[in-house]
């Protein structure tokens, strides 16, 4: 079968969505970008489907050019994630991004309610890309009004938040997307706890400068 490898990643991580408690039941959705039949694009999760029943033939390959999408969804009879529409521009436009993860985290998806972005109360914001995550405007899903709202809020970053929706963060690999995207709920997490006992310290841009420069060799701990 052909791009077995991707495929295959495709849905360990989707699967990894649910047992990492990252995102419940169908919600959230995988990507990796790759080719095939010398058709630059990216694998995608199918729309409905629950992860645990994944198969490889139910991934599905979109190019990075939505009128020939068209039609492969049409010989293919199969439906990619009802959000590939932001899979696509984030390629599109990110050319680093080799894997999206998108996901309802609890906590991510809590703060995005605000629409508010989450400034650097603590220094591992600087992991998303800069001195805050910001969040992205609401649009309903599936649009291309919420995808360019995302890519608005993706200016300069590796992760968002989405008003009223939840997250998104890219990287090198779905290894490092995923565990970006784990940062961030956890970030999240950590910042409701903060504000619980009231308005917490920020972090300089002088500060966060230094830090941002700092973890461009982070790795681990």
């Amino acid at each position: 079968m052909k791009n077995l490898k991707e495929k295959q990643e495709v849905i360990e991580y989707s699967i990894k969505l649910n047992s990492t408690n990252l995102s419940p039941l169908r919600s959230g959705n995988i990507s990796v970008r790759g080719i095939q039949d010398d058709i630059e694009g990216f694998f995608i999760t199918p729309s409905g489907k629950k992860y645990e029943t994944l198969k490889v033939e139910d991934i599905v390959f979109l190019s990075l050019n939505e009128k020939k999408d068209f039609l492969s969804w049409f010989n293919s009879g199969k439906n990619p994630s009802s959000e590939w529409r932001f899979h696509q521009d984030i390629y599109k436009n990110k050319s680093k991004a080799r894997a999206i993860v998108h996901a309802h985290s609890p906590h991510a998806t809590a703060v995005s309610a605000h629409g508010k972005p989450i400034p650097a109360f603590h220094y591992m914001i600087a992991l998303a890309g800069g001195d805050d995550i910001k969040c992205s405007e609401y649009a309903t899903f599936g649009t291309n009004e919420l995808s360019m709202n995302i890519i608005r809020a993706l200016e300069n970053r590796k992760a968002c938040l989405m008003s009223n929706h939840g997250q998104v963060a890219f990287g090198d690999d779905l290894s490092k997307a995923f565990e970006l995207a784990q940062e961030v709920e956890n970030i999240c997490h950590q910042y409701i706890i903060a504000l619980k006992m009231g308005e917490p310290k920020i972090l300089s841009f002088v500060e966060m400068q230094k830090i941002l420069e700092k973890v461009k060799n982070y790795k681990s701990g």
